[in-house]
């Protein structure tokens, strides 16, 4: 299983356009095969740094995920809403 910690730190004032840009990612995301959870946190002292924590059974399962209309579609609004991105991956011991 490898785990994705997708952290966004937003541009400010973009946090519910942000939320509108990923709902489909998030929902799409869910029903793919491979993926065993895909969910949005918010940094509880910093209202603007907002994190997605997914797990997926293995890399090919994520290399689809990378390819799916509503991951491409989804990331270009996600860059022009963020400031910065950090992207880590993660396998469980």
């Amino acid at each position: 299983m490898i785990t994705i910690v997708a952290k966004f730190t937003l541009k400010a004032g973009k946090k519910e356009e942000f939320i509108q840009a990923v709902t489909p990612i998030i929902e799409s995301s869910r029903k793919e095969s491979g993926n065993r959870s895909y969910n949005l946190f918010e940094d509880i002292q910093h209202d603007h740094i907002l994190t997605f924590i997914e797990e997926w059974e293995d890399k090919a399962a994520i290399d689809f995920h990378n390819q799916t209309a509503h991951f491409l579609t989804g990331l270009s609004a996600i860059k022009e809403l963020s400031e910065d991105i950090e992207i880590t991956q993660y396998q469980k011991l």
